[in-house]
């Protein structure tokens, strides 16, 4: 097996890392100089399996010693100490011994140009192939493969052009060049242009139009090479099974099931893997875990191709236990694998897991890999952890953009819109160019902090001085950042002056402000502009319905509620849950199904009693019921956030954080209440709800009562 990145990486299926050596026609040897000169000096000399030896154990310097002892070292044992030397990075040494060497064949000039270009030096590859006296097709092919692998696809070109003899590989080296940087249209033009194409040609083409989102035009290529005869090889039904995952095409993904079973191919690994992946983007997800307990061979990428294949299908649970395992059989996770168990926990909303995880991460060295920390901070940040989503960004030495947007995002959720400004700041200055998620993430920041000049500021920056392009999400981003500082006047201007049409999110932005800031007049006018874009959109109504209600307009309410049930609208139920070891807790408001119920209600009393004894007055215009004022009162006690808190009380150990999740908008007397209540236990409550993640301490809330 060789390593797939190192030739093709991004001709690969989502589960795995790693490809089988068949990619490569016998013609393409200048990828694999070093391991052909190590099977062609072995046999060729008494003295090449000690110096083999010492090669394969990286030792360059005993191999010396060992070269030492012939008077005339030949030029195939100076090559294999430059290999050696290569191999343990050490270009300087490799190219002082290369220009002490007496003979020089194409081996050792093919050997040290691929030397340099995989030593990321491609200047002195250039200076060696200038140098060699007669550059073989291999010699130029190398040259190809390292500038389209340092992006210059127009040296490529050129240097493909003044080849003087083009043999194969060259061609199949230009068409998965213009692949690699997405210049997909110009790797079709020229193999159709190809004067004779082998296997390699069409699993390139079909490879490289999957991976660049043209997954039905691989496809069809791929039954274009059935129809020329050609036989399709391991590689190619890998390519052309993960083609068939991203287009969906169960029907041609099933006949090509049945090839690999009447070929062979099913004992093949990666093959294997792309079924189960195949089976998991097509919602068949049993059908996948039959392939997987069907196969040879289990090792990390057919693994991994499960535990993604559970976690897209919403099987989390069962995604972990493969991850476990895993763990416990000794099949090593890679870094899909922890990506993978990491998105599990984060749906699953479970802390505990993912510490698990991360630590197992930390174990194998993973912990500081750029994709891996990614998905710890989304995790953290999930999770209701902001605090260690910044401790494991920080850590990270690797960043890229993801990087960047996931730690941004997860201050905004959390409300710490400074740190997302300073963090900001950071990027910029390390020259990394922000993108839309940026943006939103900005500007959510400001919504939840208060900051309405720097989310003027930005908005209008990213407007005029970059080429992003704003979308609605971005207007009503900034719609909500103008209603919130009670700018509704210039919010409603906002929206009816925007150059995109305006839909109903936007509005739905302006309606939630005026509620806030008690605008009834406006807040009906945006429900009717929402309405007559969408009519039977239900969070209008339950906005609308909730501001009458806290107006006390009862006839509207029932007005309003007689509207849904008669176009079938159904207003979502609020929910709260808490996850402890590994288990949901769900409560709706009011309820009484839990089987420790008895005891969640005495300890809410005994909360409700404490809270009075603190001057807690309940907040009646949150009760969304026309009832009596005792009846109001004791239906803001049992909402179902308190139910929650009340449960993770009597159930985890006295000190520890408290995590709340819920559906909807936490209300306003639950708020003020559960301020209180974390300073009566002297505990951190955290409380997620639809819009952000709410830190409640000793009396005061993260979000600075502004929300």
């Amino acid at each position: 097996m060789m390593r797939f990145h190192a030739v093709f990486p991004n001709l690969r299926c989502s589960c795995t890392r790693s490809f089988p050596s068949s990619w490569l026609s016998s013609s393409e040897t200048c990828t694999h100089l070093s391991k052909h000169f190590f099977r062609r000096a072995s046999h060729a000399t008494c003295d090449g399996p000690t110096v083999s030896g010492h090669l394969r154990n990286e030792n360059p310097d005993e191999t010396q010693e060992v070269l030492d002892k012939f008077q005339c070292p030949d030029v195939r044992l100076f090559t294999k100490m430059i290999v050696g030397r290569l191999q343990t990075g050490r270009l300087d040494d490799a190219l002082k011994l290369f220009y002490e060497m007496p003979v020089r064949d194409s081996i050792c000039w093919n050997t040290m140009i691929k030397g340099c270009l995989d030593c990321v030096d491609l200047t002195m590859a250039e200076e060696l192939f200038d140098e060699m006296p007669e550059p073989s097709v291999v010699s130029w092919t190398t040259m190809i493969n390292g500038f389209f692998r340092f992006g210059q696809v127009e040296r490529a070109e050129v240097f493909f052009k003044q080849m003087p003899i083009r043999d194969l590989a060259a061609w199949n080296a230009m068409i998965h060049g213009y692949c690699e940087n997405a210049r997909v249209d110009n790797a079709v033009k020229l193999f159709e242009q190809m004067p004779s194409r082998n296997v390699i040609s069409w699993t390139s083409m079909i490879g490289g139009l999957d991976q660049n989102g043209k997954s039905e035009e691989a496809l069809n290529v791929f039954e274009r090479m059935f129809k020329s005869g050609v036989v399709p090889n391991s590689s190619t039904l890998t390519c052309a099974l993960s083609a068939c995952a991203n287009a969906l095409s169960f029907p041609l993904g099933m006949q090509i099931h049945g090839h690999v079973l009447k070929s062979g191919f099913c004992l093949s690994v990666f093959v294997c893997a792309s079924l189960i992946t195949f089976y998991a983007n097509c919602k068949r997800i049993e059908k996948a875990t039959q392939v997987f307990y069907e196969a040879v061979h289990r090792n990390v990428v057919i693994c991994t191709a499960l535990l993604t294949g559970y976690g897209l299908n919403g099987w989390h649970e069962d995604g972990l236990k493969v991850f476990n395992d895993m763990m416990r059989t000794s099949v090593l996770p890679n870094q899909s694998s922890f990506v993978s168990a990491l998105n599990s926990c984060c749906s699953l909303e479970s802390l505990d897991r993912g510490k698990e995880v991360h630590a197992s991460a930390v174990k194998l060295q993973l912990g500081s890999d750029v994709f891996v920390g990614n998905s710890l901070v989304v995790m953290y940040s999930k999770c209701g952890a902001v605090d260690d989503a910044v401790v494991v960004f920080k850590r990270l030495k690797e960043k890229n953009i993801v990087t960047w947007n996931a730690i941004i995002c997860g201050c905004a959720q959390h409300g710490r819109g400074m740190w997302a400004m300073e963090l900001f700041s950071q990027m910029i200055r390390g020259l990394v160019q922000p993108d839309e998620i940026t943006l939103t993430g900005l500007l959510s920041s400001c919504s939840h902090s208060g900051m309405l000049q720097k989310g003027r500021c930005l908005f209008r920056y990213f407007s005029e001085n970059t080429s992003i392009e704003l979308k609605h999400e971005h207007y009503s981003c900034m719609v909500d950042v103008l209603g919130r500082c009670g700018k509704l006047e210039e919010a409603e201007d906002f929206v009816r002056n925007m150059p995109l049409k305006t839909n109903s999110i936007v509005w739905l932005a302006l309606l939630s402000s005026c509620r806030m800031h008690s605008n009834l007049d406006l807040a009906e006018r945006a429900a009717n502009y929402i309405l007559g874009l969408e009519p039977h959109c239900s969070a209008a109504y339950v906005l609308l319905s909730n501001f009458y209600a806290s107006a006390n307009r009862w006839g509207d309410v029932s007005r309003l509620r007689v509207t849904m049930r008669d176009k079938g609208i159904v207003k979502q139920p609020g929910r709260s849950w808490v996850t402890i070891k590994g288990q949901k807790h769900l409560f709706l408001s009011g309820d009484k199904s839990h089987s420790l119920s008895e005891n969640i209600y005495w300890k809410l009393d005994w909360l409700n009693m404490k809270l009075k004894e603190l001057g807690y007055l309940p907040d009646k215009r949150f009760s969304l019921h026309d009832v009596e004022d005792e009846q109001k009162e004791e239906s803001l006690f049992y909402h179902s956030e308190r139910l929650a808190i009340a449960f993770a009380l009597i159930t985890t150990v006295e000190g520890s954080t408290i995590t709340v999740m819920k559906n909807l908008r936490i209300c306003g007397d639950c708020h003020s209440a559960i301020k209180l209540i974390a300073k009566i236990v002297d505990r951190e409550i955290v409380v997620r709800d639809s819009s952000r993640f709410h830190h409640f301490r000793s009396g005061i809330c993260s979000c600075g009562d502004y929300w």
